[in-house]
């Protein structure tokens, strides 16, 4: 039993080291354009995939429309179904066919059209026969009435034109105005930037200050450092922390190694991807007492972590503000 105990007490600090541990920002959050969710390349930096980001204020992807689904099918068709009408209409129809057909039958074998008379055994029958073709003959008569009036209706009616759907009146339109059959406006297509000298020293002064900032609990200073999402996230983790009776002291960030994974420009944004690993002194202290819950002050640790900034179209490379963090999967 004393034996079972011990296994059960190590498995439980194997689980719960990872979360002790995980002192400094540890996000998969953000957004990087129409690439949010497309894992950013691999580089010598991070050769692993970077961790799919998990929350973000830009849409998945997602199919206009289900697998299979057709929408012609899910209408019925007049003369299907009950819905349809067609249930009653074959009922009557078969016993009108089987009628006619007795008639029919007496014509085609010599004995008139009313010859079939003796298989209905009865005057009752004749009556019958002759309403019946009094009402197919009705109704042939109004389904012709009806076409005629549908084929000049559609003759009087003014053909649309071009002008009555370029009236430019704003409804998805600019000066152009929405033109008969237009597609839907596709969203910028992404194209490859080329990055100054100047930019990754930008890079690697906001992965400081970010931190810096995030351990002072500076929102005004995150606000000017990060997108008003990211800003968002790290006050939910700012929060937690207060809640928890915690703060999470960051010092001494130097960037040990970086590089490129990509870079674009997207409407009027432009975008890169950076992987960077550094070394920080990351140390989880109490609130009340500044004692240390988790790290040590004294051996710094090293992080390796995808980091994504924006800024926009043409800006110099002051105006790079972090816009999500990536870990690299295990």
């Amino acid at each position: 039993m004393r034996r079972y105990f011990e296994i059960l007490a190590l498995t439980a600090l194997i689980a719960l080291a990872p979360a002790l541990a995980e002192a400094k920002m540890n996000l998969n959050a953000g957004s990087r354009g129409s690439r949010t969710f497309s894992a950013p390349p691999a580089t010598s930096t991070a050769p692993m995939t970077a961790a799919p980001i998990q929350r973000s204020v830009t849409p998945p992807p997602s199919a206009t429309q289900q697998p299979g689904f057709n929408p012609g099918a899910a209408m019925p068709r007049p003369g299907m179904g009950m819905a349809g009408g067609g249930f009653g209409r074959g009922l009557l129809g078969g016993l009108a066919g089987g009628l006619l057909g007795a008639g029919l039958f007496g014509l085609l074998s010599g004995h008139g059209f009313f010859g079939g008379l003796e298989g209905f055994a009865s005057f009752l029958g004749l009556l019958f026969q002759l309403a019946l073709v009094a009402l197919l003959a009705r109704f042939a008569f109004s389904w012709w009435q009806s076409r005629n009036a549908a084929t000049a209706g559609a003759s009087a009616r003014p053909k649309p034109t071009m002008a009555a759907f370029t009236s430019g009146s704003g409804f998805g339109g600019g000066a152009g105005g929405f033109g008969f059959g237009t597609a839907p406006q596709q969203p910028p297509r992404p194209s490859p930037l080329r990055l100054s000298a100047e930019d990754f020293p930008a890079f690697e002064r906001l992965l400081a200050q970010t931190q810096d900032a995030y351990s002072r609990e500076d929102s005004a200073a995150l606000g000017r450092l990060a997108t008003s999402e990211m800003v968002g996230y790290f006050n939910e983790e700012l929060a937690a922390n207060r809640q928890k009776g915690v703060v999470n002291r960051i010092s001494g960030v130097k960037l040990l190694q970086g590089d490129l994974s990509e870079a674009w420009r997207e409407g009027p944004d432009e975008y890169a991807t950076v992987a960077m690993r550094f070394a920080l002194v990351d140390v989880m202290e109490d609130r009340a007492t500044g004692k240390a819950v988790s790290g040590d002050a004294a051996v710094p640790t090293q992080a390796t972590e995808i980091w994504t900034f924006r800024r926009p179209a043409g800006a110099p490379p002051e105006a790079w503000t972090l816009s999500a963090i990536q870990q690299t999967a295990a």
